[in-house]
């Protein structure tokens, strides 16, 4: 049996960023904070909701140094170091490590994607390049690339793969993935409105955008699934299923940095072009649902 990096929540942590792109560096410790203090089990860094696509090598690598220095071992960090060029994805992962990251988070092959074959190749060298504890990244939606249950059972051969973030929208092959890899995978849900499903069915816990703003009902709603306190997983899974959904009513990270922003988190809203601010009805639309939960006035 593998160890797990994390169970519960890990938080797909936002980057700030002024009107000019540049990353505010005393808000990203304060957002770190808050994910401690507030429950978060893990912090991924540099994932898609931290926007990495839009920074440099070198802004990736003081993004991920900065947060691994200010949690300071309290809780995981594992850095989004994943790419569609695999010999890229091996020389940041071995920066990201040097750095002393707890495990690596590993997107499949975008644009040119690849053939399943293609895939076990691919992350089997990077996992034994590397020799840290990966967790791969499979969100068809964004690739155009999906890992299936039976490329899930030899990748997860494989000692350094030790886990999936699965956001395929697909239950039932969450299911057979489970069925197919036991303890030699870990699975947590990509999406937080099937969080609880996923742990239902033998997932570990969700690496979440809701709990940027909630890490702790997010974290509340996963240990009470991992425990078998189900009614208790439900009744907050419905509470809060609408604002998990408006946290994707726009592109991921646009929604949550409204919301930061209009919590009082964040002191501006902005992503990276080609990454905007929402039209004014979905921001409307978004305070509303964040009225109704009582986080802003």
């Amino acid at each position: 049996m593998k160890n797990t990096i994390f169970t519960g929540v890990g938080t797909a942590l936002a980057t700030p960023f002024d009107r000019c792109g540049e990353i505010l560096w005393d808000e990203l410790e304060r957002l770190v904070e808050a994910q401690i203090e507030g429950g978060a089990d893990a912090i991924i860094a540099c994932g898609t909701t931290g926007e990495a696509a839009t920074m440099s090598s070198e802004e990736h690598l003081k993004t991920i140094a900065f947060i691994v220095e200010r949690v300071k071992g309290r809780i995981p960090v594992i850095a989004g170091t994943g790419s569609n060029d695999t010999r890229f994805c091996v020389d940041l992962s071995l920066e990201a490590k040097k750095l002393g990251v707890d495990g690596l988070l590993l997107v499949t092959p975008y644009y040119n994607k690849t053939s399943q074959k293609g895939l076990v190749e691919s992350f089997d060298y990077i996992a034994d390049c590397v020799e840290l504890p990966c967790i791969l990244y499979n969100v068809p939606s964004r690739t155009g690339c999906n890992i299936l249950p039976e490329t899930y059972r030899a990748l997860s051969q494989n000692p350094y793969i030790v886990a999936t973030k699965e956001a395929n929208g697909d239950t039932a092959s969450v299911a057979r993935t489970i069925a197919l890899c036991g303890d030699d995978l870990a699975v947590y849900s990509g999406e937080d409105n099937q969080a609880l499903a996923v742990i239902a069915l033998g997932g570990k816990g969700v690496i979440s955008v809701f709990s940027n703003a909630l890490p702790g009902v997010m974290h509340q709603l996963a240990q009470a699934a991992l425990d078998g306190d189900l009614a208790t997983a439900r009744a907050l899974n419905s509470q809060y299923i609408d604002l998990m959904d408006g946290f994707f009513m726009d592109v991921n990270p646009i929604p949550i940095k409204e919301a930061l922003w209009q919590m009082g988190m964040l002191s501006t809203n902005h992503c990276r072009l080609p990454l905007t601010t929402m039209p004014e009805d979905k921001r409307e639309a978004l305070s509303a649902m964040l009225r109704k939960h009582g986080l802003i006035q």
